[in-house]
């Protein structure tokens, strides 16, 4: 089976998620240093999300595979750059473990309402909730690892405080967009709990 190019960025997208992890939860390394090499490694990564989107409508290289893998990539990334600001504190306690629980609950809601579908020969497409939705986690997420960035540093109050309030304000649009997603997902496709299976 040939792997086309967009399928190949999924790919390098998930291999990117330990490097990632390695600078920036590293012991080893200086963490002023890691920390930028380490967002940098995820800022590239997000820019593969978009990237194999594009070429795979663009060369018309959509397929099932690059479904699926785009899919597992998106979710891997994500999940784990929420769990890295959720261990090393930046996201306090608890919401943390809130903001976290809620991501991951959306996800597999959503996945499950598309094996539904599957087993009844309905194909759910991405609703622009769920595209808005991982938007705004990402810039979340990045918006945390800044924060996590200055707290190295001995700055003004009013800095680090200004950070801090816009983190804070994309962790509640992220909950927010997540719920409402998930609840769309839901809603819209409700009739796949009640409907038999498509011969």
């Amino acid at each position: 089976m040939k792997i086309n190019n967009p399928n190949k960025l999924s790919i390098i997208r998930v291999l990117l998620v330990p490097v990632f992890m390695l600078f920036y939860l590293q012991e080893w390394f200086s963490p002023v240093i890691g920390i930028p090499i380490a967002v940098g490694i995820y800022l590239f990564a997000e820019i593969t999300d978009f990237l194999d989107g594009y070429l795979a409508r663009k060369h018309n290289e959509v397929t099932t595979l690059g479904v699926f893998l785009d899919t597992i990539a998106d979710k891997i990334l994500c999940t784990i750059g929420i769990i890295c600001i959720v261990m090393d504190g930046t996201l306090i306690a608890p919401y943390g473990i809130i903001f976290l629980s809620i991501i991951i609950s959306r996800d597999l809601i959503v996945s499950a309402v598309r094996t539904i579908g599957a087993t009844k020969g309905v194909i759910i497409a991405a609703k622009m909730s769920g595209k808005i939705k991982a938007n705004v986690t990402y810039i979340t997420i990045i918006a945390g690892f800044v924060v996590k960035y200055l707290g190295l540093f001995t700055l003004p109050r009013a800095v680090t405080l200004t950070f801090e309030i816009i983190f804070y304000i994309g962790v509640i649009l992220t909950t927010l967009s997540t719920i409402y997603s998930g609840a769309e997902y839901v809603v819209r496709n409700r009739k796949l709990f009640t409907e038999e299976k498509k011969d």
